[in-house]
């Protein structure tokens, strides 16, 4: 299943099963055809589904990546109490981008998300399916590898645009900017000034921030939302399978997935979004490792903590809704699909 920023890894679990076993390891049982998995649906389509269902959610969940994007380049490489903060907080952070962007400031970047959203997840899930299909998640820890080298091999083909919505989310009025403002007038403008500049490499520029951020991400969250889960169901406070337990889940697992993956998230914001030499070299990070040490240095540890409660706060709507959505896709194409001999 789809997750977040995003969106991380599809959670585990025969296709047949009903949407609350998903987040639970893949069932043994007979072998089946490559390209036929158990429920019926195959990895082609599922890169459709999860495609789709990554999109869904993320139009409900933008707003909060637009937050998570400015909280993160608040402050960028100045030392704690030295600079001004127009964003304090999530909630905070909401009512200033309303006041300088308007109500449509929360959707900024939405186009370029979608697009991320789509290819990311589509090649996840199209990943994770035929892994799942060869059997591999079958072995102990299958499950783990399989999500996060999906996720990683999505992140990549993704990572352009990615690129382009951390520049649109970041661009508003002078008086609250944070971070560099690279002035894109739309997503395909972006694009073309992007690659006129900087050719084909400058489209998967940050992309070493990307690769790390969803399969740590991904490992995380397949590592700990079947267990939180079910701590969730053991103390009785939804009922057994009810999306209830499964947003609960969600969050209770969001905590262990929000420590672990947002300095991954604040260093690949903060690539994705500096400005470059006419060589296309970053003037601020010379890379992956360079970032983190600069900003430990600078911001101290709390620096690679920035965001973290909108990381938070999206990761268990998102996971369920892109739960909900692709399960009631593939209910869809499971009924429109003639029965077996």
């Amino acid at each position: 299943m789809a997750a977040g920023a995003g969106a991380l890894a599809p959670f585990p679990g025969p296709p047949s099963a009903s949407l609350h076993e998903f987040p639970y390891p893949p069932q043994t049982g007979p072998r089946v055809a490559p390209g036929s998995p158990t429920g019926g649906v195959p990895p082609v389509t599922d890169l459709v589904l999860g495609a789709t269902a990554g999109c869904l959610a993320c139009v409900l969940t933008n707003p909060l990546e637009v937050v998570k994007t400015r909280l993160q380049l608040q402050g960028e490489l100045q030392p704690p109490g030295t600079y001004p903060r127009p964003y304090r907080g999530v909630l905070r952070a909401v009512g200033a981008v309303c006041r300088a962007d308007g109500l449509r400031g929360l959707q900024k970047g939405l186009a370029a998300g979608l697009l991320y959203q789509g290819l990311m997840n589509g090649v996840r899930f199209y990943c994770y399916s035929c892994a799942e299909d060869a059997g591999w998640t079958g072995y102990p820890g299958g499950t783990v590898a399989a999500g996060a080298v999906a996720g990683a091999v999505g992140a990549f083909v993704g990572s352009p645009a990615y690129l382009v919505k951390t520049h649109l989310q970041a661009q508003t009025l002078a008086a609250v900017a944070v971070g560099h403002q690279h002035n894109h007038e739309s997503i395909s403008g972006a694009f073309e000034s992007i690659y006129k500049q900087h050719g084909v490499a400058g489209l998967w520029r940050g992309v070493t921030g990307a690769v790390p951020r969803v399969a740590v991400g991904s490992a995380a969250q397949l590592a700990t939302f079947a267990s939180a889960k079910d701590w969730v169901c053991e103390r009785q406070w939804f009922g057994e399978g009810s999306w209830a337990a499964v947003l609960a889940g969600g969050m209770v697992s969001g905590v262990a997935v929000a420590v672990t993956m947002t300095p991954f998230d604040v260093v690949s914001t903060r690539l994705y979004n500096q400005p470059v030499d006419a060589d296309g070299a970053g003037k601020l990070y010379r890379g992956f490792l360079d970032c983190i040490l600069q900003i430990s240095s600078k911001e101290g540890l709390l620096g690679l903590y920035k965001g973290i409660g909108a990381v938070y706060l999206r990761l268990g709507p998102h996971t369920v809704l892109s739960l909900f959505f692709w399960d009631e896709l593939r209910k869809m194409v499971q009924h429109q699909q003639p029965p077996g001999p």
